[in-house]
């Protein structure tokens, strides 16, 4: 599960820089900036359904469930981007506060804290 913890970060350093990006008024980032994002994601989310296929992983298969509701939102903002639309400010911070949650998550299952 610490392997999935370091993607889902990666995922979340490229996800701030996203945010300050749309913030700042563009109507959303570059392609590339948004791939590395989704496919850090993408890879953690494998990692993780993964991971919780042993015994004890409950607090995990939680996270699994709350980083699987801000990936819906993450193909929302994906397949708003491929159109050239700007992103939905409102969206940005609904995916992002869903996805911390999932993270904190993760982080007690791996860490026990």
């Amino acid at each position: 599960m610490t392997l999935a913890l370091v993607l889902f970060a990666v995922a979340a350093v490229v996800g701030i820089t996203m945010a300050a990006v749309r913030f700042r008024g563009k109507p959303y980032p570059s392609m590339t900036v948004a791939l590395v994002h989704g496919v850090a994601a993408a890879a953690g989310l494998i990692t993780l359904i993964v991971a919780v296929q042993k015994p004890g992983a409950a607090l995990a298969t939680s996270a699994l469930v709350v980083f699987l509701v801000a990936a819906a939102g993450g193909f929302v903002l994906f397949f708003r981007h491929l159109r050239k639309l700007a992103l939905p400010i409102w969206l940005v911070l609904v995916h992002a506060i869903v996805a911390v949650a999932a993270f904190v998550t993760l982080l007690v299952s791996v860490t026990g804290a």
